[in-house]
């Protein structure tokens, strides 16, 4: 046989390349936004568009699916050409999947800021856009699949393994996650409710870190970290026992984001679980790529892509083993909603995602150009700037979640809560937030120095888009000597190795999911419990629309500390009508699951207008366009019969007569708004997010004293 000749793509590359390096300083600048915001409110810059509410998942989405999304993109397409001796399966499908990724991320820059949210963590981009990210999902792995098997390299590399793993997961993540029923063209709800979309979102939000964040990370270090380091991968047979167990225990894991709340015992056992055993193959990742470098240590000294290495799969390592410890309920119960988890997930995005992304593109940019980096020193400059700016994120985020937490558990001697107040907490850790935007910062300005220095590199350089290259065609299968185990002949035969990847995720995916959505003991109702009232339904999507949940969690944990300060503690049957659910993740403010009747109506009118008129000191957004926007009841026949549909029980042709009912309940507000000599029409908006707020945990006040 004779050696075929043909082209590597190398322009998809280069326009991934480009893409992380604008998104990254995009969605890192926000992110700096977002972090000043936590103690200076003016940065909300006083309008409804640009309050942390708003552009705190922006930010999220910028840096997890266009920063780290393109990066993942850039790295598959230049590693699998390589390791398949193959040029891309389809020029015309790169050009698709890169441009309806960018039109993807561009849709959620404008929807989010808009209010257009699901608000479901990761995920909070509306239905119309989750279609599109299927659809562009698909179009990736046509071509990757396409590629695979025009290869001319029979056995398939590790890192490809750990490629088909992140796509047929993330492809069963979204679907499952994404089951909604739209009501209007950027509004729908979540099919599950309370506990059950609380699981649903936890097991996804997890693993999304799991396979989007993690597994093709891994890939790309597989393949780069031996190129750069110029040896060979430390044990094959580690990177087996990595692949496999690691996929297999990730899937479990995502129930210990709900640990004391109201999610069955079983399920929350079962994420503890399997968290903890997760350290091995997370760990055996870690070391099999650290001791891929025995041996190249000088090399490390010297060589700045090494470096960033080095320091990437420390930050995994760090991560991989403070995660698990943060899933044991006792470490949970104090690390849980405090800032602590945001230096924790801020580890490992800025050092492993981060990093490992900066050595990868100093390491692709120059080959596809034909030319050495522009400076050696400004890498250098790159990583230490990026270095010091996590240890100076992450040091004051770890000492804020420690403080603040510690001050809403604490007791005096009598057996009152020392701290009463939540806000004593927040004006305590101020400090720190100053001090992690300084670390954002500086991270930042490494980012933009990398941008300038491969922008020389690739001005100095020539694009070589079609990089001719030659190999062997692929031998016949029948033609092959058998493999001497099981798993070489798997590596062979990549629909067999995708599908039982597919099985192993599935099955914990099955035993978590199904009990609680098939079996209603799990999650057993209240008969006091009643379907949100028409303005009160409008008014928690404008809760929804203004990302409240992103500072304020709505459920009480069984522990005394928060019983005394918030309430009774939160009950499965409390959320059965909750489409989606609103538990949120982090506690910049106090927890609202018992906030109705606990202020009249004028307190929530002016602590919206202005919240440090009734809480000094606060950092909290002002809302005053609440004040003036008039409330949209065209929706509300659609939203009631949205919500009969997922099976609230509102009668037969309420909707009719809903925004009746809806105007009754307003107009009572507006009036006992003015007896407080406040003078607001019944049909703005403030009123309706004033209904919700007061009906928030009043069923189960009403269910205590029903049992009197």
């Amino acid at each position: 046989m004779q050696p075929e000749n043909f082209y590597y793509d190398n322009k998809i590359v280069r326009n991934f390349g480009i893409a992380t390096i604008v998104w990254g300083i995009i969605g890192m600048t926000v992110g700096l936004l977002v972090a000043i915001q936590m103690y200076a409110p003016g940065a909300n810059l006083h309008n409804q568009f640009t309050t942390f509410g708003r552009i705190r998942p922006l930010h999220t989405n910028a840096v997890i699916f266009a920063f780290v999304g393109n990066a993942i993109f850039m790295g598959v397409y230049y590693s699998l050409q390589r390791l398949l001796k193959a040029r891309m399966f389809s020029d015309a499908l790169s050009k698709i999947h890169f441009w309806g990724w960018q039109l993807i991320i561009v849709s959620a820059v404008i929807t989010l800021p808009l209010g257009l949210t699901t608000s479901h963590e990761y995920a909070e981009l509306e239905w119309p856009i989750d279609i599109a990210i299927t659809i562009i999902w698909v179009v990736f792995g046509i071509n990757m699949f396409g590629t695979i098997f025009k290869r001319r390299e029979r056995h398939l590399y590790v890192a490809i393994w750990f490629y088909i793993a992140t796509f047929v997961t993330i492809a069963v993540l979204h679907i499952v996650n994404s089951v909604e029923l739209p009501v209007g063209a950027f509004k729908s709800y979540m099919v599950y409710a309370g506990v059950q979309d609380a699981l649903v979102q936890w097991w996804y939000g997890h693993n999304a870190v799991a396979f989007f964040l993690t597994t093709p990370y891994l890939g790309m270090m597989y393949y780069f970290l031996p190129k750069m380091a110029n040896r060979p991968v430390y044990s094959y047979k580690l990177s087996i026992l990595h692949f496999w167990a690691l996929i297999f225990i990730y899937i479990w894991a995502g129930p210990h984001h709900l640990l004391y709340t109201s999610l069955p015992g079983w399920a929350q056992s079962l994420g503890v679980a399997f968290s903890i055993m997760l350290i091995a193959p997370s760990w055996g990742g870690m070391i099999n790529g650290l001791l891929t470098l025995r041996g190249a240590w000088d090399k490390v000294r010297d060589d700045v892509n090494l470096k960033f290495m080095v320091v990437a799969l420390t930050a995994y390592g760090m991560a991989t083993f403070e995660g698990p410890m943060l899933s044991l309920k006792q470490i949970n119960g104090i690390a849980h909603f405090s800032d602590w988890i945001v230096a924790h997930v801020h580890v490992g995005a800025l050092g492993w995602n981060g990093f490992l992304t900066f050595a990868i593109l100093y390491w692709i940019i120059p080959r596809i150009y034909k030319t050495e980096l522009f400076s050696k020193k400004l890498a250098s400059f790159h990583f230490w700037a990026g270095t010091l700016g996590i240890i100076f994120y992450a040091v004051p985020m770890y000492w804020a979640g420690f403080t603040q937490s510690l001050m809403l558990k604490e007791f005096n001697p009598d057996g009152m809560l020392k701290y009463p107040n939540f806000l004593e907490s927040t004006l305590q850790i101020l400090p720190m937030h100053m001090m992690r935007s300084v670390g954002g910062a500086i991270y930042l300005l490494g980012v933009i120095v990398m941008g300038y220095n491969l922008y020389r590199t690739m001005r100095q350089g020539s694009l070589v888009a079609n990089e001719g290259a030659q190999a062997m065609p692929l031998e016949p299968a029948h033609t092959l000597a058998k493999e001497s185990t099981f798993h070489r002949t798997l590596e062979r035969r990549p629909i067999q190795l995708m599908v039982l990847a597919l099985i192993t995720i599935l099955v914990g995916s099955v035993i978590e999911l199904m009990p609680t959505m098939t079996i209603s003991s799990n999650v057993p109702t209240i008969a006091s419990v009643k379907p949100y009232t028409p303005l009160e339904l409008q008014g928690r999507d404008i809760y929804i629309r203004e990302g409240c949940s992103n500072c304020h969690s709505q459920t009480i944990r069984p522990f005394r500390s928060e019983t005394e300060r918030y309430g009774e503690y939160s009950k499965a049957g409390e959320f059965v009508y909750d489409h989606p659910f609103l538990w949120g993740s982090k506690r910049t403010g106090p927890d609202l699951a018992r906030i109705g009747g606990k202020y009249g109506n004028a307190w929530h009118y002016n602590h919206m207008m202005d919240p440090r008129l009734m809480s000094p000191g606060s950092i909290m957004p002002e809302y005053s366009w609440l004040l003036t926007q008039k409330l949209d009841t065209t929706t509300t026949i659609a939203k009631i019969n949205g919500m009969r549909k997922l099976g609230v029980p509102y009668a037969a042709g309420y909707e009719n007569i809903a925004n009746q009912d809806l105007d009754k309940q307003a107009k009572e507000i507006a009036a006992n708004l003015y007896a407080d000599k406040i003078e607001v029409k019944s049909d703005k908006e403030i009123v309706a997010i004033i209904a919700y707020l007061q009906r928030l945990g009043t069923d189960i006040k009403a269910n205590k004293t029903a049992t009197k």
